[in-house]
């Protein structure tokens, strides 16, 4: 039978898998000799027991962790149970993988009605015995028995009330034992500590499913088959006394990264005090005056701690009448800005290697150095200021509970939440904020540490606003009132609250970053290009590193105002010399467009995909629209409307599509390509030297290829065999079809590049509709029908093997074949894994995401070394 339970004693850093980030680094700072309160983990692999038995315990779980409780019990020199010298436990969660704050804990546990009165007497402290026993009562009851927390915070807010208090600080020990009684009305808990452990050991594990632990999963991509360990702990009390308090600390500023000692501190407080942003702390400088020997210690602490784990660290400490303990120790939670800056600041100072600072960092954190920041030259009106917790700037609608700002975000409107502080369940309204706003808590609190994680502008501590959550106000110090619907403007770099929306600056990027991006380039293979239409585009591109244009597409040149007019009358042309007169025309406008992408894109590829899309998404639909454009172009309305209804289908994305436009009007085929050639010489003339390569759209056969390499080459040799030209270009195809993937091996030998676009790819081998796909797509997620969307991150079982099968087919019958992917899962960090993986040469994104591209492919290739 596998050990399922280890003392801290017993295990190491590197048992992560088994007993979960936090017991791992409880038992490596126990092995270390720091003055960790001492206890025992529940394996990883038990909570997996645990559900697949159907939420039943092990038979002998009870029987083991008793055997741990008993060593932990001599070395506390006190017994769980024993009202003469009472030991208290917290019983709290830890995944492999961190996930603050999504699932559950509870502290204090162990007592009742004669443990609490025994605690008072070993401690002499009344006060502290029944503010601690009111704490596990209500956390138990949320807990274990699902009774909502509201209903406590209701009856003590009453209480204070009526007894004219307003801080927790000024409760007595009588004040704090009515609260008891209070509760116990409320509230049914279990007398017997065993049962109490028991309960809360099911607790802890079934938390692994509530809907903020799942949401947070689904987020960040980890496993929902990893469990959590359960860690019960000796309790320390930072509620003791006056010299006692607790806190959090960051070995670096999490928000900046700056190498300075940061934290925050609440004397004679719990710490979920602190997280939960009851009060508002002072900063852990503060201990220093208050208590000058602690602090030293807590300094060379952590120290030892960030140099052992050669990773910034985020520390839970606790000081109990003078003597400090460390509950906890991980790799902290940071910004964009400051993971960049850790990642290179660690390497200058020798701890880490460059390889390892690009793994530390994710490659979404990059958009900080992308999203717009507040215009400090903008006329402000400042109407509160709070803690700058995670920075940018942010403009929305304001709305005041996470459910709201779902609603809001979905109807297409960006949205600032206001809390008074935020709580685990509201992080899916966290998720699609464009910036948070508390009026409690600090820079470590929930709502602090989640949105930097995921790099949500934040605002907490804005003590200078009352925010009422039931009337959908906030109150300033003035009595300017905020409404729902409202619209304000973060800066969450300078913790400022602003009314309207405030003029942004594009964010800039730091000396740490090109840095880091240099890095990315010495070690990455896949070569990143961007997905690119307008010179502005193109500019930008390479601006970010863009190594030439993977897909420009050529119908988006067409939706301008002064040439969509033109594009509509070619598409309902009634004779050859009509079309052929509108495509004189906009061949002008191709040349042109063409032509700055050249120059944009001196000396890289760029990849010009024909004509792809339906010829009636260019058309009007409504009777409106059609009898205005009849009236422009000087075409009968009947005789619109007539081709308009001939040209509709019933499913387009499989219809008259793509090469298929070529077979059928090869004229258009040929505009494009003189468009090119023409562009390229001109580009030429003047000192560029392009690079086109001509892309065949939507291919399920061979013939199809050489039907269209024949126009191409026709065209060419028209237009060069008077005057040559010193320039090449390359055919190839957009491989989107299965059918396409599965005769890769005939497609070969008649062009020289594969590009996959991998959004028709996807939605032909799932027969989902990507433009519907979201009405369904939510709940197979909801359901685990599928682990993730399918048009976000690629499906490597089955459409990543389509590209595999295709790659390798076709690779074995002409060798040079250059490989890319042009789809959005060129700029997802997991499909550009697998783009390594899979042996292509290149992917192809939206210009913001090709930082990101570079960072994401050099982790692929240092990580498979």
């Amino acid at each position: 039978m596998a050990k399922r339970v280890y003392l801290f004693n017993e295990g190491s850093k590197d048992d992560r898998d088994l007993l979960g980030g936090k017991g791992a680094n409880l038992c490596e700072m126990t092995s270390l000799g720091l003055p960790v309160p001492f206890g025992f983990v529940i394996t990883t692999s038990t909570c997996r027991e645990y559900f697949q038995a159907g939420n039943k315990l092990p038979t002998l779980l009870e029987q083991e962790y008793r055997v741990a409780l008993d060593l932990v019990e001599k070395a506390m020199g006190a017994r769980f149970g024993d009202p003469g010298n009472p030991l208290l436990f917290s019983v709290r969660s830890g995944a492999p993988i961190s996930m603050p704050g999504m699932m559950n804990t509870i502290l204090n546990l162990g007592l009742n009605d004669e443990i609490v009165d025994g605690l008072a007497k070993k401690t002499g402290n009344e006060r502290f015995a029944y503010d601690s026993y009111r704490r596990f009562i209500q956390m138990f009851a949320d807990v274990v028995l699902d009774i909502s927390s509201k209903q406590f915070e209701k009856a003590l807010a009453d209480y204070k009330r009526a007894n004219r208090k307003t801080e927790d600080i000024e409760m007595q020990a009588d004040d704090w034992r009515s609260i008891v009684g209070l509760y116990q009305s409320i509230a049914n808990v279990p007398d017997d500590p065993f049962l109490q452990l028991k309960l809360a050991v099911e607790a802890v594990f079934r938390s692994w499913h509530t809907p903020r632990a799942i949401v947070y999963r689904e987020m960040n991509n980890i496993d929902d088959n990893l469990g959590t360990a359960v860690n019960v702990q000796a309790m320390v009390f930072g509620n003791f006394s006056n010299n006692s308090g607790s806190g959090v600390a960051f070995t670096r500023n999490p928000a900046t990264g700056e190498r300075l000692f940061f934290g925050e501190y609440l004397p004679n407080a719990a710490g979920e005090d602190v997280v939960a942003g009851i009060r508002t702390p002072l900063p852990v400088s503060a201990l220093a005056e208050q208590m000058p020997d602690i602090y030293e210690q807590l300094f060379a602490k952590q120290a030892l701690l960030e140099e052992h784990y050669r990773d910034m660290q985020d520390i839970e400490f606790t000081v109990q009448e003078g003597k400090l303990y460390l509950l906890q120790t991980r790799s902290g939670k940071r910004t964009g800005r400051a993971s960049i800056k850790i990642a290179v600041d660690m390497v200058k100072e020798g701890m880490i290697s460059e390889r390892e600072a690009l793994m530390r960092v994710a490659p979404d954190h990059v958009e900080a150095f992308l999203h717009p920041m507040v215009d400090p030259s903008a006329k402000r009106d400042i109407i509160a200021t709070g803690l700058p917790a995670s920075p940018g700037g942010a403009t929305g609608q304001v709305v005041f509970t996470a459910e709201e700002a779902e609603a809001v975000h979905g109807a297409g409107h960006s949205v600032i939440l206001l809390r008074r502080e935020t709580t685990p369940e509201d992080i899916h309204g966290m998720r699609v904020a464009a910036g948070v706003l508390t009026e409690l808590g600090g820079m470590t609190s929930h709502a602090a540490v989640v949105a930097r994680g995921m790099g949500v502008c934040a605002i907490t501590g804005c003590n200078t606003l009352s925010i009422d959550c039931a009337a959908e106000t906030a109150t300033t110090e003035d009595g300017e009132v905020l409404r729902r619907g409202d619209v304000i403007t973060l800066d969450g770099t300078s913790g400022e609250v602003m009314r309207g929306d405030i003029a942004k600056q594009e964010a800039s990027a730091s000396e740490d970053f090109q840095i880091l991006l240099g890095w990315a380039d010495k070690y990455r293979r896949l070569r990143v290009r961007a997905n690119a239409e307008t010179a502005e585009d193109a500019r930008k591109a390479r601006e970010l590193g863009a190594e030439g244009i993977g897909l420009c597409r050529t119908e988006h040149m067409f939706f301008a105002e002064d040439r969509i007019d033109l594009m509509r009358a070619m598409i309902l042309a009634e004779t050859e010399t009509e079309r052929l007169s509108n495509l004189a025309k906009l061949q002008v406008f191709q040349h042109d467009d063409i032509l700055e992408l050249f120059k944009a894109m001196d000396g890289l590829p760029v990849t010009i995909r024909l004509l792809d899309p339906p010829l009636h998404e260019f058309l009007p639909n409504t009777s409106a629209d059609i009898a205005a454009l009849s009236e422009r172009i000087g075409k009968p309305v009947k005789r619109v409307q007539a081709i308009v209804n001939r040209l509709t289908e019933v499913n387009p994305m499989l219809g008259f599509r793509g090469c298929r436009l070529s077979v059928v009007y090869p004229e258009i085929t040929k505009m494009q390509v003189r468009a090119i050639i023409s562009a390229a010489a001109d580009a030429i003339e003047a000192g560029c030297r392009p690079v086109p390569e001509i892309m065949i759209p939507l291919v399920v056969n061979v013939r199809e290829i050489r039907l269209v390499t024949g126009i191409i080459e026709k065209c060419f040799y028209e237009m060069t065999r008077q005057n040559p030209l010193s320039f090449r270009y390359k055919i190839g195809t957009m491989i989107e079809t299965p059918r396409a993937t599965l005769g890769a091996n005939r497609l070969a030998p008649e062009i020289e590049f594969m590009s996959f676009g991998t959004n028709d790819l996807t939605q032909m081998t799932y027969g989902f509709s990507r433009d519907d796909a979201g009405r369904f797509i939510p709940k197979y997620l909801k359901e685990k029908i599928i682990d993730m969307d399918p048009f976000v991150s690629l499906d490597q079982r089955a459409v990543g093997r389509l590209m595999s099968l295709a790659i390798q087919e076709s690779r074995s019958i002409k060798k040079g074949i250059k490989y890319g992917i042009c789809g959005e899962h060129g700029g997802d960090p997991r499909s550009i894994q697998f783009c390594h993986d899979a042996g292509l040469d290149y992917v192809s994104c939206s210009p913001f995401r090709v930082p990101i591209a570079r960072i994401a492919a050099a982790q692929a290739s240092v990580g498979a070394d």
